[in-house]
């Protein structure tokens, strides 16, 4: 019997790493760089990102915009627990931080790929570098898969795990085997503001803030990192993600509304600021800042208010007092166009999902031909989310195949 992975990825070595070896089977993965498990190398600053500790399986699910469907049956039988109880019996041992994301305890991303790198070569599974497919047939006793180097391979059964397509052509081999294709757009991406003068406060980050996007429902908190082209940090990230579509219909031109308190209300400023008046009226406004803001973007938001260096709370005019409020709590910003970083790319869209059986992974429209990871319609928020599916979908289908072996 004979098994063809395609793509080196999180997705593809993880299923590899995870069908039985038997003799008689042989299992390739053809991969079209000349190297491995990259993504998982990249992420996290190098540190990898494996999962997140949320055990809690429906509160998990909604940290994927898209995919919810399939989740609901993949993460309740290989979630985060189970993630973390795999690297462990093969020796890697993972930490959690504040905000929940899963590390190896090494904080490098290579005790990952080794772990499933020395899985995979366990099981005797065969990697062939520099093998873009180009189109995959059904043959008589299985496929044929096509490479762009002209050569040929046949197998009885195909694991497309080749990630995520950011043009819709890149998708016609897949169409031409009879599936759907939810058209891509990016998700996991950083708002620009050109030239606004915010941006001269690039490296100041607000540990929790609230952003909306205006003309929606659309409101995630997190951190927010001020960069020299806009904005980014999680709370940016999070926010693409779950807009991914409505942004990408706006052509990346929209409003954003900032809460820099998070969920402090109008309300609770103004008894904050009265209170300022009442008992520290003689305290410069620029010297006491009761809101813990970084100092920088504290005088940057007096600046948008016109409120003078040397202004004390008690003498603070009422309007500039209510241009003050709106500022930390409705702070408005353009965006114009958006920077993918490549370590952080991810697709929204991708395989339609009524087209997998989610108890297999297997494609209800070509039977023998699997697939796992970003390329289905399912992606999550920033954290860990889209390895966790990656690993869960890969363990569904890797299991599949191996129940398909011959009877030794």
């Amino acid at each position: 019997m004979k098994i063809a992975i395609i793509g080196a990825g999180a997705a593809g070595c993880f299923a590899a790493a995870n069908i039985s070896y038997q003799p008689g089977v042989e299992v390739s993965v053809y991969e079209k760089t000349g190297k491995a498990l990259q993504k998982v190398k990249a992420s996290g600053g190098g540190r990898c990102n494996v999962t997140h500790e949320c055990f809690d399986i429906p509160e998990l699910i909604t940290r994927y915009p898209r995919g919810k469907q399939l989740l609901k049956k993949s993460l309740y039988r290989f979630g985060p627990q189970q993630t973390i109880e795999w690297f462990e019996q093969r020796g890697v041992k993972l930490k959690t931080e504040d905000d929940g994301r899963m590390f190896p305890v090494t904080d490098d991303s290579q005790t990952i790929m080794d772990c499933i790198w020395q899985q995979m070569m366990a099981n005797k599974v065969q990697v062939y570098y520099h093998k873009s497919v180009t189109k995959i047939e059904k043959s008589s006793s299985g496929w044929v898969l096509h490479f762009a180097d002209t050569s040929v391979a046949s197998a009885d059964v195909v694991l497309i795990a080749v990630g995520g397509f950011p043009k819709p052509e890149q998708y016609n081999w897949l169409k031409a085997l009879g599936h759907t294709i939810q058209p891509p757009v990016p998700s996991l991406f950083t708002f620009n503001m050109p030239k606004h003068p915010i941006t001269e406060l690039m490296g100041v980050s607000v540990p929790e803030v609230a952003i909306k996007i205006s003309g929606t429902k659309i409101i995630q908190r997190g951190a927010l990192l001020i960069t020299h082209w806009g904005m980014s940090g999680p709370a940016v990230l999070k926010t693409s993600a779950i807009a991914a579509r409505e942004l990408a219909d706006r052509n990346y031109e929209f409003q954003v509304m900032i809460n820099w308190l998070n969920d402090v209300t109008d309300a609770d400023i103004k008894e904050i600021i009265t209170g300022l008046r009442r008992e520290q009226g003689k305290q410069l406004v620029q010297n006491k800042n009761p809101f813990n803001l970084p100092r920088r973007l504290w005088e940057y938001l007096l600046a948008q208010c016109d409120i003078k260096d040397d202004t004390r709370w008690g003498d603070l005019p009422a309007a500039a007092q209510n241009r003050l409020m709106e500022h930390l709590i409705r702070d408005t910003y353009s965006v114009k166009g958006k920077t993918t970083f490549k370590e952080e790319f991810v697709t929204c869209g991708g395989i339609s999902l009524s087209e997998i059986d989610p108890q297999t992974m297997q494609s209800r429209v070509a039977p023998g031909l699997f697939f796992a990871g970003e390329i289905l319609d399912a992606d999550g928020i920033t954290g860990g989310y889209n390895f966790q599916h990656a690993w869960s979908s890969s363990w569904i289908a890797a299991g599949s195949i191996t129940a398909m072996m011959p009877a030794i």
